[in-house]
């Protein structure tokens, strides 16, 4: 899975990339105008407790691979110009991370002149459904001028998905917000529309903002949350300073400013609820190992994710869940004994926590 990071300038975008990250730039590498790429382990505390539990050879964590968005440029008025580079860079995403700041430097001035979450999330917004909007437009006439020439039954499905996009966009609703069935879907993610992309809208505060931040983001989230829209909070100068620590320190540091979570776990425990996402276990001597699916996959499903084999292959699936795992003791005898341990067919439904073997042909 891959997280692009966007935001206007000088909001904290990279110093939100070189966070979650812990990939410390200079000055210069962030003046070339280069994307910078980095994958972050998923931090998950029972891999941890697994692995610990097994002695393996090797432990595979979950991963999250996050980009830090080039392409937008100041214009002559000092506001940000959308550039096609730019939006064609966010298209590779599978979700985004907008960073907004709430901050106020003198220093270091809002390229806007003033501080308004709202009017910077509406930029992002207004532009993602210009785009998707001339781009619907265009295959539409396209698809017109072919049913002229020939009535093709999959071209006027097209056509009527096409026009419903159409229909929302005119409206400024963005299309992670309309529902789609699975098939419209499918053909929607041929297109690589914008304002499909799930959003996570980081608000980037100060350390003098600790008291009225939760109301902020209260106010923010009443007028911006959605069905693929969620809106969370970190201090990006607080957070700068904890990443360069070892963990002990940093833990100390969260304590003694009344941070609850670090960035990077507030960020990809929403990312994870907001794509609907979930881990399971494959576990054994040789390996522990963490597998992110999405949620409602049968076991047959899950098993193509270890290996693509596994769907053709696919006979039963040994199931426990951790909870219940952990509870007898780490034993799976003993989770078998109390009725907790069993053999799944491929159409159980994978839960977040599942311990699985695959029995395969």
């Amino acid at each position: 899975m891959q997280i692009g990071i966007v935001g206007l300038p000088l909001s904290g975008k990279s110093t939100l990339f070189q966070t979650i990250t812990k990939t410390h730039l200079d000055s210069s590498a962030l003046s070339k105008g280069e994307a910078h790429h980095a994958v972050v382990r998923v931090p998950d505390p029972r891999l941890d407790r697994l692995s610990a539990l097994f002695s393996p050879k090797s432990t595979v964590s979950a991963a999250i691979e996050f980009v830090d968005v080039v392409g937008l440029k100041k214009g002559e008025s000092g506001s940000a110009q959308f550039t096609t580079n730019f939006l064609g860079n966010v298209k590779t995403n599978d979700a985004l991370v907008q960073v907004v700041r709430l901050f106020s430097n003198d220093a270091v001035p809002h390229p806007d002149g003033t501080i308004d979450a709202l009017r910077d999330i509406a930029a992002f917004e207004t532009e993602f459904l210009l785009a998707d909007l001339s781009l619907v437009e265009t295959r539409i006439d396209r698809i017109r001028k072919e049913l002229l020439k020939r009535q093709e039954e999959h071209l006027k499905r097209e056509l009527l998905l096409l026009e419903k996009c159409h229909k929302n966009l005119e409206s400024e609703t963005p299309l992670r917000e309309v529902d789609f069935t699975k098939d419209e879907t499918h053909v929607l993610k041929t297109y690589q529309f914008l304002s499909v992309k799930p959003m996570l809208i980081a608000l980037n505060f100060d350390e003098s903002q600790r008291g009225t931040a939760s109301e902020i983001v209260k106010l923010v989230a009443g007028k911006k949350e959605g069905k693929h829209a969620r809106v969370v909070s970190f201090f990006g100068k607080i957070e700068m300073e904890m990443s360069e620590l070892p963990d002990e320190e940093a833990r100390l540091f969260m304590d003694e400013y009344g941070i609850k979570e670090s960035a990077l776990h507030s960020l990809i425990r929403a990312a994870y609820a907001l794509l609907g996402l979930l881990s399971f276990f494959t576990v054994g001597e040789d390996e522990c190992r963490a597998w992110t699916i999405k949620g409602g996959m049968n076991a047959q499903e899950a098993a193509g994710v270890i290996h693509s084999d596994f769907v053709s292959k696919f006979i039963r699936a040994e199931v426990v869940h951790y909870d219940h795992f952990i509870a007898h003791a780490g034993s799976f005898a003993k989770a078998k004994e109390a009725g907790h341990w069993r053999l799944e067919g491929k159409e159980y439904i994978v839960k977040d926590g599942d311990i699985m073997s695959i029995r395969h042909s």
